[in-house]
């Protein structure tokens, strides 16, 4: 088992607070991690989206009290939104009697509605985090390249060989689009969100143009930006933001959007294997995708990621806004030759971070420009990690 990053995080949620809400995409491996995390505590898993054991919860507050010894771990939690009111009561009385933490972990795949539901009605009760698709830190260097081109879906990344990671890339695709989206209730037909999100994988890392996607869906603007959500929500796609900041600058304002797995982006586009990926144009953009991914996950809610671009063209690929107000600017190029444009200067004067960073292939670290290092991936991870 590849040990993922933020499991020393979660148990220290478990610690401080009666329930945590893990988000994360389905596949991405939330169920096996926090089985694992169980191993060396009492515990009770329950599928929700099993019918024998959504029928154990028929009357919750018993079933929580039969087990309120154990940690109860509830799996894919949006399928039963009404519990929350008996999880809040359940809290309430544990807490009165000397159990307030580490009662229930709550695993999730709707972003955006499971919040909501239970930030309002556990507000004050609950922790958050979220299980991203295996990152650099967690494969290493020596396999970033097949990090890059599989993905960090584990079944895709650990398959026997490319054929078999692009054979689940394309179930998984396939499986979100005709089963598990019409389970969460919008009835978008399965072949308009294929070509919507098949669209975002040839601009990868391009500002959004909802007019230009509309038309070439047939849709209005108004229903790509509800697609759009509904992708963001189901955390298969960022919606990277502009930085604002500098009033004295005519500044883009569109957003920035990636599909968040460089291997659902690779899979999106037919392209098999490394060879097929670096022949395509989307290979600098794909990699950039990963490298902006891994950053902003490793930061986490720590630090603010945006991008800053002119309309004059100057940019800085990421933007790392801490809650100090430093800022760390970065740049990434796929190129063991990194070189420090006009733009990237122009931007880093506007900005003036507190550290500025070109991200490339290589594995050395070296200084490019005054106050400016060339580092790789991996290395930027540990330093943005370490904050």
């Amino acid at each position: 088992m590849i040990q993922r990053r933020i499991a020393a995080g979660l148990e220290r949620l478990l610690t401080q607070s009666a329930a945590v809400v893990l988000t994360g995409p389905r596949q991405v491996g939330k169920t096996t991690l926090a089985l694992d995390l169980a191993r060396d505590r009492p515990s009770t898993y329950l599928d929700l989206e099993s019918e024998a054991d959504r029928a154990r919860l028929a009357d919750p507050e018993l079933y929580f009290n039969d087990h309120a010894q154990e940690l109860l771990i509830l799996d894919e939690i949006q399928r039963t939104p009404g519990i929350f009111e008996s999880l809040r009561g359940t809290i309430d009385r544990g807490r009165r009697e000397g159990r307030g933490t580490g009662r229930f972990l709550l695993l999730g795949s709707a972003a955006i509605d499971l919040l909501a539901q239970s930030s309002e009605t556990l507000a004050g009760r609950v922790a958050f985090a979220e299980l991203a698709p295996l990152d650099p830190t967690e494969v290493g260097r020596e396999h970033l390249d097949r990090l890059w081109v599989r993905g960090g879906f584990p079944e895709s990344f650990l398959a026997a060989d490319a054929d078999a990671s692009l054979r689940w890339r394309r179930d998984f695709i396939r499986t979100y689009l005709e089963r598990d989206i019409p389970q969460l209730g919008p009835r978008i037909p399965a072949e308009t969100l294929r070509r919507f999100w098949t669209m975002l994988a040839h601009q990868q890392g391009g500002l959004l143009n909802a007019a230009q996607i509309a038309s070439g869906l047939g849709v209005s603007g108004v229903t790509v930006n509800a697609y759009l959500d509904l992708m963001v929500d189901l955390l298969l796609v960022r919606r990277l933001p502009p930085r604002l900041t500098n009033a004295g600058k005519r500044l883009v304002r569109s957003p920035k959007v990636y599909v968040r797995d460089s291997g659902l982006t690779h899979a999106l586009l037919g392209l098999t294997d490394k060879e097929a990926v670096l022949g395509h144009p989307v290979a600098g953009a794909s990699w950039e995708g990963m490298a902006i991914e891994s950053l902003a996950g490793v930061a986490g809610d720590r630090a603010e990621a945006s991008f800053y671009r002119t309309s004059g063209g100057a940019e800085v690929d990421l933007v790392l806004t801490w809650p100090d107000g430093r800022e760390w600017a970065i740049e990434v190029k796929r190129s063991l030759a990194p070189k420090v444009t006009r733009g990237m200067r122009s931007s880093l004067e506007d900005i003036e971070p507190e550290r500025s960073f070109v991200v490339y292939p290589g594995t050395e670290r070296f200084p490019l420009a005054e106050a400016i290092e060339a580092i790789d991936l991996v290395g930027l991870c540990d330093e943005v990690a370490a904050g």
